[in-house]
């Protein structure tokens, strides 16, 4: 796959396309950046991959509640774990959301290890959602409502995208 790509995290729906600011315990700013959350239902696959190749500049465990991951809110209140990924000249965050039935956050990779682009870094139980905070200026490829595979569906390109095109690397 090639450098730039920012692939789907997690198996699961495009379920909101936004700008919000990134958690505030990441040190991104509180400027809004482009946020994709895909939420993944009790049926799909668990498993979190890195969605760009890079090194992880820094985890933060963030306790809380556990409301539907659906809801907007749970970006803000819920149970999470937050990794900042250094790649090509800019910060890549995804953030693992624990839902109403997950009670149970999982990460592998620790602080300064790199990783590459669908290489798994966690897992969460059953009901969750991942955000994924890309650079200031970036343009989503998918739509809400979208299936996504796991470190295969492009969710966009850091090196110029073009917002109506979708495709999965390969």
């Amino acid at each position: 796959m090639r450098d730039g790509l920012v692939v789907a995290p997690a198996d699961g729906r495009v379920s909101q396309i936004t700008t919000a600011a990134p958690p505030h315990e990441l040190g991104l700013g509180d400027k809004p950046l482009p946020r994709i959350s895909i939420y993944m239902s009790v049926c799909d696959c668990h498993v979190n991959r890195s969605p760009v190749t890079g090194r992880v500049e820094k985890i933060v465990y963030q306790p809380g509640k556990f409301f539907n991951a659906d809801l907007d809110k749970a970006s803000v209140d819920n149970e999470r774990n937050s990794l900042v990924i250094a790649t090509a000249g800019v910060r890549v965050a995804v953030v693992q959301i624990a839902g109403l039935v997950a009670r149970r956050i999982v990460c592998f990779v620790r602080e300064q290890q790199p990783v590459g682009a669908g290489e798994r870094f966690g897992m969460i139980r059953f009901g969750s959602r991942l955000d994924v905070y890309l650079p200031d200026g970036s343009s989503p490829l998918v739509a809400v409502g979208q299936t996504s595979l796991a470190g295969e569906t492009v969710l966009a390109d850091l090196r110029g995208s073009d917002p109506g095109r979708a495709y999965r690397a390969g």
